[in-house]
């Protein structure tokens, strides 16, 4: 029950499963048993042919056959005698007959290999499994006897033949389900014997070549992928070993795996080196397969530790994968110390081993992939051995094993790349970096390996950020992602070249890298963009740490933070090596430093510092300054050396500064080094004079080694003398100083190091100072998908980016490379826009509009054809236009060169005639059919993305109407298919490119990109020119004008951003414009239409608004005569629309000044009047801010002679109906406000009333009579209608005085003075006189009040006097004649009636009674006795004089004191 079955078909479960298994399992044990049976037939029929074993012994014997045979037929006679289930018999029972003649040397080849087929065949009939009896022992066996298979040789193939099935039998049983009770040591063995029959095979067909090696890379897979499935037991057992190195460290060799056996092949029989016989491990073998042995047995590496023999016999897992692998690495060991072997191809030690050996390496680390870090002894391996290899090979001449090398790196980085930081750097800087570029002297195939490789690593998404992070960002590393990316840019670089595959490469890398940070945008952390780093006080920078390195919120700001400091120190390295006294300071300034010097702060400066001058740095640790020599201490201080050579640590320390040449430096420099070297591997040496000494002695051996003057060079004895006594007083171990020698004479010392920052060569030195490091280096930070560090990444490549890909683009032929290229533009634009990189978007923009060739500047035929032909400009314009639209927000000073192309289309006739019309008429709330001018070239019915009226016939759609018209007598005037084709692509371009987009939805920008866009607009316009400019520059002013106006309008929210330099560059275009043109056509009415539109939005801005309006006061004379009427009907409009909006008097000023203007104009008088009649008429809109403009254009109005008198008549109708809005003011001022505003307005209202009164005055003289006289009635009644208003009696002063007064003096000269226009001047004069004295009446009982009643009177009296007497034409007026008196008349008796005229006092003394009568007996001498016919005049004269003396005098005094002051008022008021 639960079994695996022999037969997989799917099939349905039945009712009864025990009895389908029984019977299941029986037919599967008959089918097993005649199998085995048909093997052993096979074998024996193969046995028989063979006279060996042909016939019965004769001898007399016992045994009649050979124990081969009757072991087979013994197990032919059983196998159909067993009736138990399979998996409970023994294994052996039925392989054992089979092993039996594997092992038989007395076997010839097709022997051999049935037996080994047979064996096959038994194990892939999935007989045996883990559950199987005695399993472990059968399995083991088995594997002993083919690894111990011995045959005699026939002939080569058969040979061939037998070795192949070895491999078949070895490989189904590591695939057999019984594989896993395999021991660590059977599993090497099988491994082991694999790699002999490939050695062997390199002699051999190529079949077998090929078969042995493929076997070979199964079995490392099917090894390798069971280590996922180890569990931590197996790691105790490794960490046992561990722990028990000290008991097991003295095994014996025999224990170890691979043992003699292995080296032997059969471990009970000498080999009697007969060529007949083979057998694994035979003399034959080359010193290749010998040294791989040695290397097997010793276990993983050189301080590698032999596992135990209870771990060698456990199931096999990690020991037996650790000996493996180290036996991988160890092919790659020896490929340089062996010679050529006679029997060997040549290919096998050029690259042929390196090959086989890392292509294993490959699948091993495939598929133990992640696990293997959890095994310490094979992450060792690969941290070390491995990757030393892997950095020696990195550099081969072999692109082949360049390639394989660097898919392994891959694979390394992909699972284990945080254990191996350093090895990663040291690989990019020592192999990639220096294949990839030509001057290191590498071949284009090595170049373009690397460079494939790195292609590969660049399409890793994390790959760069985390180079930026763990390298770029550690003070100790090098700066591998700049280095990268500025080889990617430089490589995709073609320099007088043409394209290359090599260049496109780079570029593919360049794309991935930027697309990667693109594809990060939408993952979050980006919109919190981190500050800069500053340090505000001294750290030790060699000392920052980060909390925690899985944690973005730690690390992030961590490493911006090293990469600060890191970038500072080699600002400050710059500065040192230029002067180190200010270098320091430098520092110091930046908080690198401490303001107080420290020998330990300066010491980890020149360690950790790439780029110092190794001069400098040398010369200043010699120095015998205390300072200096404490720092030098420091220095030393700085290097690890344990466990190292002393030629290997002096190396490294010599490595880092130039070696002074004074012997005082020397000393100095040597003492800290072997004072720290002692400290630290103190072994074999006594004292760290010992270490000095020998230091010393090393650098002269160094010096006489490799110095071209010494002809006499010192041999090994030599250098052991000079070296004896020293340690101590004892000598150094021999064999010690041997190494010593050879080392320093197989390998320079450098006193002199590299300078800069190339790429150095990785030495075995290097190597050991790397593993040491490695140990302490920081953790290996792992990114996510976010964009954390993109933002500084791309600020370092952006700009070589851009230039790259420009390049490329600009070079490529291709389509598909135009794509690539256009994805990277688009790409960058991403990120330069969520990460806030202005500039580079706008030089990425500028970059690109010199592709659209719009920019060229040709002929008028050829562009429009050669851009529908040139998808390489297509392309460009689509993509300028795109990102336009989606990154607008971030577009500075690119806006001119998008305006460049938008002009070029414009001018070719290609853009939609909707892009200036569709802006500004999207937020148009209703058509008005006379909203000035309509735009030259707007479609407003079309909706659809369609090319419209060009503006010229010279643009596409004109020129190709003219083609396709039917005019045929010119038969080439029709276009051919491939210009009608071209027309299709370029109509499909401009359609793509959405270009009315950037301006309709400009309202979406933020406000520094639209402001620039407004600016660009102004700067593309060009500023205007007095005089004639060119037709083709004004119309792109024009254009260039409506997009700034559409824009405008559609930012009315922001008005306050753009509104400066809208109006600024149309006042320039009003004031310098001397004749009506488009421009200033369009000017003109755009700010109207601003006005209009903005006004109710815009309170706060109103002022400003209208202000601008007297623009079109400053109009040249000819240009407003021509745009008046079309002015005013704006105006107009705009009053009407927002009267209520403007408030100040300001505002007002400018309306009724530009309406006072049209009083005179022909044309333009109606609607400018319709607009006064507008505001006057309607009591809300007119204000006290407004009244007094309102009062002096209704003037202009009345005064104007343009149009009928009738207009004149209703503008007097307006001046004198505005009194009741005067009238409701003061009476709601009562009402609703404080005593002291009710005073203010009030004072005010008289104000405004008395320049009412005095515009009305001036209309009184007026030529045209009807006008004159209804100005008088007019006056009149806003004389004698202000009883609501409460007017001072200083008011009325100034009213007689500035209006009545002067006003009846002005008609009388006019009348006097025989004015030809001036008709029926009579009738005016009696209007005037009786509206004299109706005032005068209305006001008499207030007047009299007044100190200067008296002289007011005697003015009226005069006036009428003059009035009787007048002479018009030069004869008196009958009706004036007749007026005059009566109306007097009327006046004294109203006078007398309320008691203001009466005799008060005696003769002489009432000098009003006195001088009334004086005057009125000049006019008429009848009127006293008519007025007073009571009174005697003598009587009056008496009493006068007798009761009023004293009186008159005070009065007259009183009065003309009076007189002094009103005359001073009048004064002011005139």
């Amino acid at each position: 029950m639960g079994r695996l079955k022999l037969n997989t078909g799917i099939k349905s479960i039945e009712e009864e499963p025990e009895e389908r298994d029984a019977a299941v399992e029986s037919n599967r044990a008959d089918l097993l048993a005649y199998s085995i049976n048909s093997e052993v037939s096979a074998v024996l029929a193969v046995m028989r042919r063979n006279v060996r074993w042909g016939g019965r012994y004769i001898s007399g014997d016992d045994q009649l056959e050979d124990s081969l045979i009757q072991s087979l037929k013994t197990l032919r006679k059983q196998i159909f005698s067993w009736q138990n289930p399979w998996h409970t018999i023994n294994p052996a029972l039925y392989l054992q007959p089979f092993l039996d003649v594997i092992r038989s040397d007395e076997t010839g080849a097709p022997i051999t290999g049935v037996a080994l087929l047979s064996v096959y065949k038994i194990l892939t009939l999935d007989v045996i499994d883990e559950n199987t009896v005695n399993v472990e022992d059968a399995m083991q066996l088995v594997v002993d006897a083919v690894t111990s298979c011995r045959f005699e040789v026939t002939d080569p193939s058969s040979e061939e033949m037998v070795l192949m099935k070895i491999l078949q039998v070895l490989l189904a049983c590591m695939k057999s389900k019984a594989s896993v009770m395999l021991s660590n040591q059977h599993v090497c063995t099988i491994v082991n014997t694999c790699f002999r029959i490939v050695h062997q095979a390199g002699s051999k067909s190529e079949l077998l070549q090929r078969i042995s090696r493929h076997t070979m890379h199964e079995l490392v897979k099917c090894i390798f992928s069971h280590l996922p499935d180890v569990e931590s037991a197996e790691q105790t057992l490794v960490n046992g070993v561990t722990s028990h190195k000290h008991e097991i460290g003295g095994l014996d060799n025999d224990y170890a795996f691979g043992s003699k056996q292995m080296e032997n092949g059969n471990g009970n029989s000498e080999l009697d080196g007969q060529a007949s016989t083979v057998s694994f491990g035979s003399n034959a073998s080359t010193a290749l397969v010998a040294r791989e042995e040695n290397a097997i047995g010793t276990g993983g590496g050189k301080d590698g530790l032999p596992f135990d023999l209870h771990l060698m016999t456990e199931p096999y897992g990690v020991p037996c994968m650790v000996e493996i692998f180290h036996f991988l690495c160890s092919l790659l060991n020896v490929v340089e110390h062996i010679g050529m072997g006679p029997r060997s191809n040549t290919i096998a030690f050029d690259e042929d081993v390196p090959l086989f050996a890392l292509g294993l390496i490959n699948s091993a680390i495939e598929l133990g992939g992640p696990s293997i870090r959890c095994h310490p002894r094979l992450l060792s391996l690969i941290q070390d051995e491995l990757f030393r290899n892997l950095m020696q090979f990195g550099l081969s001449v072999s692109p082949l094993i360049l390639s394989m090398v660097c898919s392994i790196v891959l694979n390394l980085y992909h699972h284990l790349r945080t254990e191996l930081k350093l090895q990663l750097e040291a690989f990019f800087s020592c192999v990639i970096l220096r294949l990839a570029q030509s001057r290191y002297g590498a071949s284009y195939q090595q170049q373009e390996v690397a460079m494939e490789a790195l292609v590969d690593f660049c399409r890793q998404k994390t790959f760069m950020v985390e180079m930026y992070a763990n390298l770029d960002c550690d003070i100790t590393c090098s700066n591998v992602f700049e280095e990268l990316a500025n080889l990617l840019s430089k490589s995709a670089f073609p320099v007088n070249c043409p394209l290359s595959a090599m260049h496109i490469l780079a570029l593919d890398g360049l794309i991935a890298v930027i697309q990667g940070m693109a594809e990060r945008i939408g993952n979050g952390s980006v919109s919190s963009e981190q500050g800069p780093v500053n340090l505000e006080e001294y750290t030790p920078f060699w000392m920052v740490k980060c909390d925690n390195y899985s944690d973005p919120n730690h690390w992030v700001p961590f490493v911006r933070r090293r990469k600060y400091i890191k970038r500072r120190l080699m600002i400050g390295a710059d500065h040192f090596n230029r002067d180190p006294k200010k270098g320091l300071e430098f520092l110091q300034g930046t908080h690198l430093l401490p303001d107080k010097l420290d020998p330990q702060s300066v010491a980890c400066f020149f360690r950790y510092t790439a780029g110092l001058d190794k001069n400098l740095v040398g010369d200043f640790l010699g120095n015998h300054d205390e300072f200096c020599v404490q720092v030098l201490h420091e220095f030393a201080w700085t290097f690890d050396f344990q466990d190292m050579n002393l030629d290997t640590a002096l190396r490294l320390f010599l490595e880092t500064f130039r070696l002074p040449g004074e012997s005082q430096k020397i000393q100095r420099v040597l003492e800290a080094f072997s004072e720290r070297y002692y400290e630290q591997s103190p072994q074999i040496l006594a004292n760290k004079d010992a270490a000095l000494l020998l230091s010393y002695s090393l650098i002269m051996l160094n010096t006489d080694q490799h110095n071209v003057q010494v002809k006499k060079k010192m041999t090994e004895e030599d250098f052991i003398r000079n070296n004896r006594h020293i340690n101590g007083g004892n000598d150094l171990p021999r064999e010690f100083l041997t190494e010593l020698y050879h080392s320093i004479c197989k390998n320079e010392i450098r006193t002199t190091p590299e300078q800069g920052f190339g790429y150095p060569e990785m030495t075995p030195s290097r190597w050991i100072d790397l593993m040491h490091k490695s140990k302490k280096t920081a953790p290996f930070i792992l990114s996510d998908s976010r964009a954390y560090l993109d933002h500084d990444m791309f600020a370092i490549m952006s700009g070589p980016t851009i230039a790259a890909i420009s390049v490329v683009f600009d070079n490529a032929e291709h389509e598909d490379v135009y794509q690539t290229c256009i994805d990277g533009f688009l790409a960058v634009a991403k990120i330069s826009a969520c990460h806030h990189l202005e500039d580079v978007l706008d030089d990425l923009v500028v970059s690109l509009c010199k592709f659209t060739t719009l920019l060229n500047q040709s002929s008028v035929e050829e562009p429009v054809l050669a851009f529908g032909d040139d998808a390489k400009a297509r392309m460009a314009t689509v993509t300028v236009f795109t990102i336009a639209n989606r990154y607008g927000d971030y577009i500075r000073t690119g806006w001119r060169n998008i305006l460049d192309c938008i002009l070029r289309l414009h001018k070719l006739g290609l853009l939609p005639a909707r892009v200036a019309s569709d802006a500004a008429d999207e937020s148009e709330l209703a058509a008005d059919p006379v909203h000035g001018k309509p735009i030259t070239n707007s479609l407003s019915s079309v909706h659809m993305q369609s090319m419209g009226t060009p503006r010229r016939s010279s643009g596409l759609m004109g020129r190709f109407s003219q083609l396709l018209s039917l005019d045929t007598e010119e038969p080439r005037s029709q276009p051919t298919e491939q210009q009608l084709a071209a027309h299709q692509r370029t109509l499909q371009t401009i359609q793509k490119c959405h270009v009315d987009s950037i301006f309709t939805e400009s309202k979406f920008l933020q406000a520094e990109s639209l402001l620039q866009l407004a600016r660009a607009l102004i700067w593309a316009a060009g500023r205007p020119q007095k005089g004639n400019s060119s037709p083709e520059d004004e119309d792109t002013a024009v254009f260039c004008l409506e997009l700034l106006i559409a824009i405008t309008l559609s930012n009315r929210d922001r008005i306050v951003l753009l509104w400066q330099g809208v109006y600024e560059h149309i006042a320039n275009i009003v004031q310098s414009t001397v004749m009506p043109c488009a421009l200033v056509e369009k000017a003109v009415f755009g700010l109207l239409r601003i006005c209009q539109r903005l006004l109710p939005y815009k309170e706060n801005l109103a002022d400003e608004l209208l202000r601008s309006l007297q623009l079109v006061l400053k109009l040249d004379a000819r240009v407003a005569d021509a745009y008046c009427e079309q002015i005013t009907q704006e105006v107009t409009r705009l009053v009407k629309a927002n009267a209520t909006h403007i408030r100040s008097l300001m505002g007002w000023r400018t309306i009724t000044s530009l309406l006072s203007i049209t009083a005179r104009h022909p044309e333009a008088s109606e609607a400018g009047f319709d607009a006064l009649l507008f505001i006057m008429t309607d009591e809300a809109h007119l204000l006290p801010a407004n009244y007094v403009l309102c009062v002096d254009a209704a003037r202009q109005f009345s005064e104007s002679r343009v149009g009928q008198a009738e207009r004149s008549v209703r503008a007097l109708e307006l001046m004198a109906g505005s009194v009741n809005c005067l009238a409701r003011w003061s009476h709601d001022a009562k009402e609703t406000m404080g005593e002291e505003e009710s005073a203010k307005l009030s004072q005010d209202i008289g104000e405004m009333w008395l320049r009412l009164v005095q515009g009305l005055r001036k209309v009184c003289l007026d030529q045209r009579e009807e006008v004159r006289n209804h100005a008088l009635l007019s006056l009149q009644k806003c004389l004698t209608g202000v009883d609501e208003i409460n007017l001072p009696h200083g008011l009325w002063l100034q009213c007689f005085d500035l209006v009545i007064f002067t006003m009846l003096d002005d008609l009388l000269e006019i009348a006097q003075g025989h004015q030809k226009d001036y008709r029926n001047m009579e009738g005016t004069l009696i209007i005037a006189v009786k509206l004299l004295s109706k005032v005068f009446l209305q006001l008499l009982n207030e007047l009299a009040q007044l100190t200067t009643f008296c002289k007011l009177w005697l003015g009226v009296l005069s006036r009428m006097e003059k009035y009787l007497k007048v002479k018009v034409k030069g004869k008196k007026n009958e009706n004036l004649q007749e007026t005059v008196p009566e109306l007097l008349k009327n006046t004294l008796l109203a006078m007398k009636s309320r008691g203001v005229l009466m005799q008060r006092s005696a003769l002489g003394g009432d000098s009003l009674w006195e001088l009334t009568w004086l005057h009125v007996n000049n006019i008429a001498p009848s009127l006293q006795a008519e007025v007073f016919p009571d009174q005697d005049r003598e009587q009056s004269h008496h009493k006068l004089g007798e009761t009023g003396g004293s009186l008159v005098s005070d009065e007259t005094d009183s009065v003309s004191s009076k007189e002094s002051v009103h005359a001073e008022v009048a004064g002011t008021g005139g």
